[in-house]
Protein backbone atom coordinates (compact mmCIF):
# COMPACT_ATOMS: atom_id res chain seq x y z
CA UNK A 1 0.00 0.00 0.00
CA UNK A 2 2.47 2.60 1.03
CA UNK A 3 4.80 1.67 -2.05
CA UNK A 4 1.79 2.82 -4.37
CA UNK A 5 1.71 5.76 -2.70
CA UNK A 6 5.05 6.35 -3.22
CA UNK A 7 4.83 5.35 -6.50
CA UNK A 8 1.82 7.82 -7.21
CA UNK A 9 3.60 10.86 -5.47
CA UNK A 10 6.57 10.20 -7.39
CA UNK A 11 5.24 10.00 -10.52
CA UNK A 12 2.01 11.76 -10.18
CA UNK A 13 0.16 8.22 -11.35
CA UNK A 14 -3.68 8.61 -10.32
CA UNK A 15 -3.22 4.45 -10.82
CA UNK A 16 -0.51 3.81 -8.21
CA UNK A 17 -2.93 5.41 -6.14
CA UNK A 18 -5.88 3.74 -7.01
CA UNK A 19 -3.92 -0.08 -6.63
CA UNK A 20 -2.70 1.88 -2.82
CA UNK A 21 -6.67 1.98 -2.24
CA UNK A 22 -7.29 -1.35 -3.04
CA UNK A 23 -4.77 -2.70 -0.71
CA UNK A 24 -5.94 -0.49 1.57
CA UNK A 25 -9.80 -1.50 1.66
CA UNK A 26 -8.55 -4.83 2.11
CA UNK A 27 -6.63 -4.03 5.70
CA UNK A 28 -9.45 -4.96 7.75
CA UNK A 29 -9.98 -3.83 11.27
CA UNK A 30 -6.80 -2.19 11.77
CA UNK A 31 -5.54 -1.02 15.46
CA UNK A 32 -3.85 2.40 13.68
CA UNK A 33 -5.85 3.84 10.53
CA UNK A 34 -4.60 6.00 7.86
CA UNK A 35 -4.59 7.54 4.27
CA UNK A 36 -3.21 10.03 1.66
CA UNK A 37 -3.68 11.59 -1.00
CA UNK A 38 -6.10 14.05 -3.35
CA UNK A 39 -9.02 13.27 -2.00
CA UNK A 40 -11.97 15.04 -1.71
CA UNK A 41 -12.96 17.64 -4.41
CA UNK A 42 -15.29 20.35 -2.44
CA UNK A 43 -13.26 23.33 -2.56
CA UNK A 44 -12.47 22.96 -6.47
CA UNK A 45 -14.94 25.05 -8.15
CA UNK A 46 -15.64 22.32 -11.00
CA UNK A 47 -16.12 19.52 -8.28
CA UNK A 48 -12.99 17.89 -10.38
CA UNK A 49 -9.99 18.26 -8.63
CA UNK A 50 -9.05 16.88 -5.28
CA UNK A 51 -7.75 18.65 -2.10
CA UNK A 52 -4.46 17.31 -0.23
CA UNK A 53 -5.15 15.29 2.75
CA UNK A 54 -3.70 12.56 5.15
CA UNK A 55 -4.83 11.36 8.41
CA UNK A 56 -3.26 9.18 11.28
CA UNK A 57 -6.02 7.65 13.72
CA UNK A 58 -6.47 4.90 16.16
CA UNK A 59 -9.11 2.45 16.54
CA UNK A 60 -11.53 3.26 18.96
CA UNK A 61 -12.92 -0.91 19.66
CA UNK A 62 -15.61 -0.42 21.69
CA UNK A 63 -17.84 2.04 19.59
CA UNK A 64 -16.72 0.36 16.68
CA UNK A 65 -18.98 -2.97 17.64
CA UNK A 66 -22.04 -0.54 17.10
CA UNK A 67 -20.75 0.21 13.66
CA UNK A 68 -20.18 -3.37 13.24
CA UNK A 69 -23.50 -4.60 13.73
CA UNK A 70 -24.95 -1.92 11.46
CA UNK A 71 -22.86 -3.00 8.44
CA UNK A 72 -24.06 -7.08 9.47
CA UNK A 73 -27.51 -5.34 8.99
CA UNK A 74 -26.76 -3.29 6.08
CA UNK A 75 -28.10 -5.71 3.64
CA UNK A 76 -31.55 -5.39 5.23
CA UNK A 77 -32.02 -2.00 5.31
CA UNK A 78 -30.70 -1.06 2.07
CA UNK A 79 -34.28 -2.67 0.89
CA UNK A 80 -35.78 -0.01 2.98
CA UNK A 81 -34.83 2.72 0.60
CA UNK A 82 -37.34 4.34 -1.59
CA UNK A 83 -35.97 3.16 -5.01
CA UNK A 84 -36.19 -0.12 -6.98
CA UNK A 85 -33.99 -3.16 -6.59
CA UNK A 86 -33.09 -2.32 -9.85
CA UNK A 87 -30.93 0.85 -8.59
CA UNK A 88 -29.09 -1.05 -5.74
CA UNK A 89 -25.82 -2.80 -6.19
CA UNK A 90 -26.14 -7.01 -7.38
CA UNK A 91 -23.84 -7.51 -3.88
CA UNK A 92 -23.32 -5.46 -1.20
CA UNK A 93 -19.60 -5.35 -0.54
CA UNK A 94 -19.02 -4.80 3.08
CA UNK A 95 -16.89 -2.51 3.93
CA UNK A 96 -14.80 -1.91 7.37
CA UNK A 97 -16.43 0.39 9.30
CA UNK A 98 -15.01 1.85 12.65
CA UNK A 99 -14.90 4.61 14.81
CA UNK A 100 -11.17 6.96 14.99
CA UNK A 101 -9.85 8.71 17.48
CA UNK A 102 -8.08 11.32 14.89
CA UNK A 103 -4.24 11.79 16.30
CA UNK A 104 -3.77 13.94 13.17
CA UNK A 105 -5.39 15.36 10.31
CA UNK A 106 -3.62 17.10 7.51
CA UNK A 107 -6.23 19.35 5.45
CA UNK A 108 -8.17 22.90 4.88
CA UNK A 109 -10.87 20.80 7.31
CA UNK A 110 -11.62 17.88 9.55
CA UNK A 111 -14.89 15.53 8.52
CA UNK A 112 -16.99 14.13 11.34
CA UNK A 113 -17.11 11.10 9.11
CA UNK A 114 -15.31 9.92 5.92
CA UNK A 115 -16.67 7.02 2.89
CA UNK A 116 -13.42 6.48 0.62
CA UNK A 117 -11.64 6.05 -1.78
CA UNK A 118 -14.04 8.40 -4.31
CA UNK A 119 -12.76 6.16 -7.05
CA UNK A 120 -15.97 5.00 -8.63
CA UNK A 121 -15.03 1.65 -10.37
CA UNK A 122 -13.23 0.54 -6.93
CA UNK A 123 -16.65 1.26 -4.80
CA UNK A 124 -18.81 0.02 -7.16
CA UNK A 125 -16.73 -3.57 -7.83
CA UNK A 126 -14.33 -3.92 -4.92
CA UNK A 127 -15.37 -2.01 -1.86
CA UNK A 128 -14.86 0.62 0.42
CA UNK A 129 -13.99 1.83 4.07
CA UNK A 130 -16.07 4.06 6.09
CA UNK A 131 -14.83 5.56 9.15
CA UNK A 132 -16.49 7.80 11.99
CA UNK A 133 -14.26 9.96 13.87
CA UNK A 134 -15.55 9.91 16.91
CA UNK A 135 -13.32 12.29 18.94
CA UNK A 136 -14.16 15.22 15.99
CA UNK A 137 -17.63 14.53 16.67
CA UNK A 138 -17.28 15.21 20.62
CA UNK A 139 -15.47 18.18 20.02
CA UNK A 140 -17.78 19.86 17.18
CA UNK A 141 -21.27 18.68 18.67
CA UNK A 142 -20.92 18.97 22.44
CA UNK A 143 -23.88 20.95 24.12
CA UNK A 144 -21.69 24.09 25.12
CA UNK A 145 -23.14 27.02 28.03
CA UNK A 146 -25.33 29.47 25.33
CA UNK A 147 -28.89 29.15 23.85
CA UNK A 148 -28.35 27.58 20.45
CA UNK A 149 -29.50 29.61 17.65
CA UNK A 150 -32.25 29.30 15.97
CA UNK A 151 -33.42 27.05 18.12
CA UNK A 152 -36.76 27.32 20.02
CA UNK A 153 -36.98 27.45 23.79
CA UNK A 154 -38.92 24.70 24.33
CA UNK A 155 -36.50 22.54 22.06
CA UNK A 156 -33.15 23.78 23.46
CA UNK A 157 -32.85 21.49 26.47
CA UNK A 158 -33.41 17.93 24.13
CA UNK A 159 -30.85 19.82 21.51
CA UNK A 160 -28.17 20.24 23.00
CA UNK A 161 -28.52 16.96 25.26
CA UNK A 162 -29.33 14.86 22.21
CA UNK A 163 -27.59 16.84 19.14
CA UNK A 164 -23.90 15.11 19.70
CA UNK A 165 -26.10 11.22 19.92
CA UNK A 166 -28.44 11.92 16.73
CA UNK A 167 -25.11 13.29 14.90
CA UNK A 168 -23.90 9.98 15.27
CA UNK A 169 -26.66 8.20 13.81
CA UNK A 170 -26.69 10.59 11.10
CA UNK A 171 -22.84 10.22 10.38
CA UNK A 172 -23.05 6.20 10.55
CA UNK A 173 -25.91 5.88 8.23
CA UNK A 174 -24.88 8.83 6.02
CA UNK A 175 -21.20 7.06 5.47
CA UNK A 176 -22.10 3.46 5.08
CA UNK A 177 -26.10 3.49 3.42
CA UNK A 178 -25.94 6.21 1.90
CA UNK A 179 -22.79 6.80 0.22
CA UNK A 180 -22.07 3.04 -0.04
CA UNK A 181 -25.85 2.55 -1.71
CA UNK A 182 -26.98 3.10 -5.28
CA UNK A 183 -25.39 1.16 -8.48
CA UNK A 184 -25.06 3.46 -11.83
CA UNK A 185 -25.50 1.96 -15.48
CA UNK A 186 -22.95 2.70 -17.93
CA UNK A 187 -23.82 3.22 -21.90
CA UNK A 188 -23.15 -0.71 -23.68
CA UNK A 189 -22.82 -2.50 -20.70
CA UNK A 190 -25.20 -5.81 -19.81
CA UNK A 191 -27.12 -4.01 -17.19
CA UNK A 192 -27.99 -0.74 -18.90
CA UNK A 193 -29.31 -3.50 -22.02
CA UNK A 194 -30.72 -5.70 -19.59
CA UNK A 195 -32.90 -2.66 -18.10
CA UNK A 196 -33.92 -1.51 -21.42
CA UNK A 197 -34.64 -4.82 -22.94
CA UNK A 198 -37.17 -5.03 -19.88
CA UNK A 199 -38.95 -1.89 -20.61
CA UNK A 200 -38.09 -1.29 -17.20
CA UNK A 201 -39.88 2.09 -16.51
CA UNK A 202 -38.39 5.67 -14.97
CA UNK A 203 -39.44 6.14 -12.10
CA UNK A 204 -39.66 9.45 -11.84
CA UNK A 205 -40.82 10.33 -15.45
CA UNK A 206 -43.05 6.65 -15.61
CA UNK A 207 -41.46 6.33 -19.45
CA UNK A 208 -39.64 3.12 -20.55
CA UNK A 209 -35.63 3.76 -19.21
CA UNK A 210 -33.73 4.47 -22.53
CA UNK A 211 -30.81 5.71 -21.17
CA UNK A 212 -28.80 8.10 -21.11
CA UNK A 213 -26.25 6.46 -18.87
CA UNK A 214 -22.70 7.21 -18.01
CA UNK A 215 -20.71 7.08 -21.43
CA UNK A 216 -17.66 4.76 -21.30
CA UNK A 217 -14.70 5.21 -18.47
CA UNK A 218 -17.49 8.05 -17.16
CA UNK A 219 -17.33 9.02 -13.21
CA UNK A 220 -19.85 9.84 -10.96
CA UNK A 221 -17.95 13.18 -10.64
CA UNK A 222 -16.92 13.59 -14.36
CA UNK A 223 -20.20 13.80 -15.74
CA UNK A 224 -22.12 15.75 -12.65
CA UNK A 225 -19.05 18.19 -12.66
CA UNK A 226 -19.62 21.16 -10.10
CA UNK A 227 -22.53 20.09 -8.59
CA UNK A 228 -21.99 16.14 -8.00
CA UNK A 229 -20.55 17.10 -4.35
CA UNK A 230 -23.48 18.50 -3.12
CA UNK A 231 -25.72 15.94 -5.05
CA UNK A 232 -23.88 13.28 -3.54
CA UNK A 233 -23.88 15.10 0.29
CA UNK A 234 -27.63 15.79 0.09
CA UNK A 235 -28.63 12.08 -1.31
CA UNK A 236 -26.52 10.51 1.90
CA UNK A 237 -28.15 13.10 4.09
CA UNK A 238 -31.11 12.36 2.80
CA UNK A 239 -30.47 8.50 3.87
CA UNK A 240 -29.70 9.56 7.13
CA UNK A 241 -32.99 11.34 8.38
CA UNK A 242 -34.86 8.99 6.16
CA UNK A 243 -33.39 5.81 7.83
CA UNK A 244 -32.97 7.24 12.02
CA UNK A 245 -36.68 6.59 11.86
CA UNK A 246 -36.48 2.99 11.76
CA UNK A 247 -36.04 1.52 14.93
CA UNK A 248 -33.11 -1.28 14.30
CA UNK A 249 -30.81 1.51 13.30
CA UNK A 250 -31.44 3.25 16.70
CA UNK A 251 -31.31 -0.08 18.50
CA UNK A 252 -27.70 -0.12 16.84
CA UNK A 253 -26.50 2.82 18.37
CA UNK A 254 -28.14 2.07 21.75
CA UNK A 255 -31.51 3.84 21.62
CA UNK A 256 -33.36 0.64 22.42
CA UNK A 257 -36.30 2.26 24.20
CA UNK A 258 -38.68 3.55 22.16
CA UNK A 259 -42.24 5.89 22.73
CA UNK A 260 -45.53 3.80 22.21
CA UNK A 261 -46.52 6.27 18.95
CA UNK A 262 -44.96 8.88 17.39
CA UNK A 263 -40.71 9.64 16.28
CA UNK A 264 -37.99 8.32 19.06
CA UNK A 265 -36.23 11.87 20.50
CA UNK A 266 -33.32 10.90 18.49
CA UNK A 267 -34.76 11.04 15.06
CA UNK A 268 -37.30 14.28 16.11
CA UNK A 269 -34.00 15.99 17.37
CA UNK A 270 -31.74 14.53 13.90
CA UNK A 271 -34.44 15.82 11.56
CA UNK A 272 -34.26 19.35 13.72
CA UNK A 273 -30.54 19.23 13.36
CA UNK A 274 -31.19 19.20 9.43
CA UNK A 275 -33.48 21.84 9.15
CA UNK A 276 -31.95 23.79 11.32
CA UNK A 277 -28.22 23.11 9.15
CA UNK A 278 -30.62 24.18 6.22
CA UNK A 279 -31.03 28.03 7.63
CA UNK A 280 -27.44 27.97 9.10
CA UNK A 281 -26.10 27.06 5.36
CA UNK A 282 -27.22 30.31 3.91
CA UNK A 283 -24.02 31.48 5.43
CA UNK A 284 -22.00 30.10 2.88
CA UNK A 285 -24.39 31.12 -0.12
CA UNK A 286 -23.34 34.53 -2.22
CA UNK A 287 -25.79 36.52 -3.79
CA UNK A 288 -23.49 38.42 -5.79
CA UNK A 289 -22.97 35.69 -7.75
CA UNK A 290 -25.18 33.11 -6.94
CA UNK A 291 -23.52 30.84 -5.80
CA UNK A 292 -22.53 28.40 -3.10
CA UNK A 293 -19.26 27.64 -1.32
CA UNK A 294 -19.82 24.98 0.70
CA UNK A 295 -21.52 21.32 -0.61
CA UNK A 296 -22.95 19.99 2.52
CA UNK A 297 -24.38 23.36 3.92
CA UNK A 298 -25.93 23.39 0.15
CA UNK A 299 -27.11 20.12 0.34
CA UNK A 300 -28.81 20.66 3.97
CA UNK A 301 -30.51 24.02 2.38
CA UNK A 302 -31.57 21.98 -0.34
CA UNK A 303 -33.06 19.36 2.35
CA UNK A 304 -34.86 22.24 3.94
CA UNK A 305 -36.73 23.31 0.76
CA UNK A 306 -37.68 20.09 0.67
CA UNK A 307 -39.11 19.72 4.02
CA UNK A 308 -40.84 23.37 3.81
CA UNK A 309 -42.40 22.42 0.47
CA UNK A 310 -44.04 19.27 1.92
CA UNK A 311 -46.63 21.92 3.55
CA UNK A 312 -48.91 20.75 6.12
CA UNK A 313 -47.06 23.15 8.62
CA UNK A 314 -44.40 20.16 8.78
CA UNK A 315 -41.37 22.84 9.22
CA UNK A 316 -41.78 26.49 9.74
CA UNK A 317 -39.13 29.71 10.13
CA UNK A 318 -40.81 31.47 12.17
CA UNK A 319 -39.41 35.37 12.23
CA UNK A 320 -39.23 37.04 15.70
CA UNK A 321 -37.81 40.05 17.62
CA UNK A 322 -34.69 38.46 19.06
CA UNK A 323 -33.58 39.60 23.25
CA UNK A 324 -31.48 42.08 21.71
CA UNK A 325 -34.41 43.92 19.86
CA UNK A 326 -33.31 42.69 16.40
CA UNK A 327 -34.28 40.33 13.37
CA UNK A 328 -34.21 36.67 14.75
CA UNK A 329 -35.90 33.30 13.70
CA UNK A 330 -36.52 29.64 15.29
CA UNK A 331 -36.88 26.44 13.26
CA UNK A 332 -39.70 24.95 13.96
CA UNK A 333 -40.22 20.85 13.39
CA UNK A 334 -43.63 19.64 14.15
CA UNK A 335 -42.92 16.31 15.10
CA UNK A 336 -46.35 14.20 14.49
CA UNK A 337 -45.67 14.96 10.94
CA UNK A 338 -42.14 13.19 10.77
CA UNK A 339 -43.74 9.63 9.96
CA UNK A 340 -46.18 10.76 7.92
CA UNK A 341 -45.58 14.08 5.81
CA UNK A 342 -41.96 14.50 6.42
CA UNK A 343 -40.97 10.90 5.53
CA UNK A 344 -42.95 11.01 2.75
CA UNK A 345 -41.31 13.62 1.47
CA UNK A 346 -37.95 12.93 2.13
CA UNK A 347 -38.49 9.14 0.17
CA UNK A 348 -39.66 10.81 -2.63
CA UNK A 349 -36.99 13.18 -3.32
CA UNK A 350 -34.56 10.19 -2.33
CA UNK A 351 -35.94 8.20 -5.54
CA UNK A 352 -35.71 11.27 -7.87
CA UNK A 353 -31.89 11.69 -6.51
CA UNK A 354 -31.06 7.90 -6.64
CA UNK A 355 -32.83 7.92 -10.23
CA UNK A 356 -31.40 10.95 -11.93
CA UNK A 357 -28.07 9.30 -10.61
CA UNK A 358 -28.09 5.42 -11.63
CA UNK A 359 -29.34 6.49 -15.06
CA UNK A 360 -26.50 9.10 -15.36
CA UNK A 361 -29.26 11.62 -16.17
CA UNK A 362 -27.23 14.57 -16.03
CA UNK A 363 -30.17 17.00 -17.33
CA UNK A 364 -32.67 16.05 -15.14
CA UNK A 365 -30.74 15.87 -11.68
CA UNK A 366 -29.16 19.33 -12.72
CA UNK A 367 -32.75 20.89 -13.23
CA UNK A 368 -33.97 19.30 -10.42
CA UNK A 369 -31.12 20.08 -7.77
CA UNK A 370 -30.60 23.42 -9.62
CA UNK A 371 -33.86 24.58 -8.61
CA UNK A 372 -34.01 23.52 -4.91
CA UNK A 373 -30.60 25.42 -4.90
CA UNK A 374 -32.01 28.81 -5.48
CA UNK A 375 -32.18 31.66 -2.99
CA UNK A 376 -35.26 33.32 -3.80
CA UNK A 377 -35.64 36.69 -2.09
CA UNK A 378 -37.66 35.53 1.25
CA UNK A 379 -34.43 33.29 1.53
CA UNK A 380 -32.05 36.07 0.71
CA UNK A 381 -33.89 38.10 3.76
CA UNK A 382 -33.50 35.07 6.07
CA UNK A 383 -29.58 35.08 5.14
CA UNK A 384 -29.16 38.53 6.27
CA UNK A 385 -30.57 37.31 9.61
CA UNK A 386 -28.37 34.11 9.84
CA UNK A 387 -25.61 36.41 8.90
CA UNK A 388 -26.43 39.34 11.81
CA UNK A 389 -26.22 36.31 14.13
CA UNK A 390 -23.23 34.74 13.10
CA UNK A 391 -21.16 33.16 15.29
CA UNK A 392 -17.35 32.67 14.79
CA UNK A 393 -16.41 29.55 13.45
CA UNK A 394 -15.50 26.45 15.63
CA UNK A 395 -11.75 25.66 14.95
CA UNK A 396 -10.11 22.33 15.71
CA UNK A 397 -6.89 22.42 17.51
CA UNK A 398 -5.05 19.09 17.23
CA UNK A 399 -2.08 17.82 19.27
CA UNK A 400 1.12 16.74 18.14
CA UNK A 401 2.95 13.75 18.59
CA UNK A 402 6.47 13.70 19.17
CA UNK A 403 9.27 11.33 20.41
CA UNK A 404 12.32 12.19 22.72
CA UNK A 405 14.57 9.25 23.06
CA UNK A 406 11.98 6.21 23.56
CA UNK A 407 9.67 7.97 24.42
CA UNK A 408 6.50 9.03 23.14
CA UNK A 409 4.84 12.68 24.08
CA UNK A 410 1.70 14.16 22.77
CA UNK A 411 2.07 17.96 23.11
CA UNK A 412 -1.37 19.60 23.83
CA UNK A 413 -2.30 23.55 22.79
CA UNK A 414 -4.87 26.26 24.14
CA UNK A 415 -8.34 26.26 23.05
CA UNK A 416 -7.82 29.75 21.19
CA UNK A 417 -6.38 31.36 18.22
CA UNK A 418 -2.84 31.11 19.78
CA UNK A 419 -3.00 27.67 20.01
CA UNK A 420 -4.21 26.61 16.47
CA UNK A 421 -1.07 28.56 15.79
CA UNK A 422 1.25 26.72 17.78
CA UNK A 423 -0.50 23.51 17.39
CA UNK A 424 0.64 24.50 13.44
CA UNK A 425 4.19 25.57 14.09
CA UNK A 426 4.88 22.40 16.01
CA UNK A 427 3.46 20.12 13.39
CA UNK A 428 5.49 21.92 10.27
CA UNK A 429 8.38 23.92 12.10
CA UNK A 430 10.32 26.04 9.60
CA UNK A 431 13.41 23.51 9.86
CA UNK A 432 11.90 19.97 10.45
CA UNK A 433 14.96 17.49 10.96
CA UNK A 434 13.66 14.21 10.17
CA UNK A 435 12.30 15.65 6.65
CA UNK A 436 16.47 16.74 5.75
CA UNK A 437 17.60 13.71 6.75
CA UNK A 438 14.70 11.87 4.60
CA UNK A 439 16.14 14.53 2.05
CA UNK A 440 20.01 13.97 2.06
CA UNK A 441 18.66 9.90 2.14
CA UNK A 442 17.34 10.18 -1.05
CA UNK A 443 19.05 13.42 -2.65
CA UNK A 444 21.34 11.48 -4.88
CA UNK A 445 18.72 9.37 -6.42
CA UNK A 446 16.67 12.72 -7.44
CA UNK A 447 17.00 13.86 -11.00
CA UNK A 448 15.58 17.63 -11.48
CA UNK A 449 15.84 17.81 -15.06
Amino acid sequence: MLSCYADSFDLGSIQAHKEGSRHWIKDKGPIIESYIGFIESYRDPSGVRGEWEGFVACVNKEVSKKFGVLVDSAEKLLRLFPWPAEFEKDVFLRPDFTSLEVLAFGSSGVPAGINIPNYDDIRQDEGFKNVSLGNVLAASYGAGDKPVAFIAEADQQLFKALKGPAFEVQVGVHELLGHGSGKLFHQNTEDAASLVAAGFLNPVTGEPVTGPFYAAGATWDSTFGKMASAFEECRAECSGIFLCLEQEVLEVFGHAVHPDEGVHDIAYINWLLMAHAGVRGLEFYTPETKGWRQAHMQARYVILRVLLDAGEGLVTVVHKTGDDGQPDVEVVLDRSLIMTVGKQAIGQFLLKLQTFKSLGDVVGGMEMFGAYSEVPEDMIALRDIVMARKEPRKLLVQPVLRREGEEVLLERFDQSPAGMVGSFVARFPATDLELMELYRAEKQAVCDN
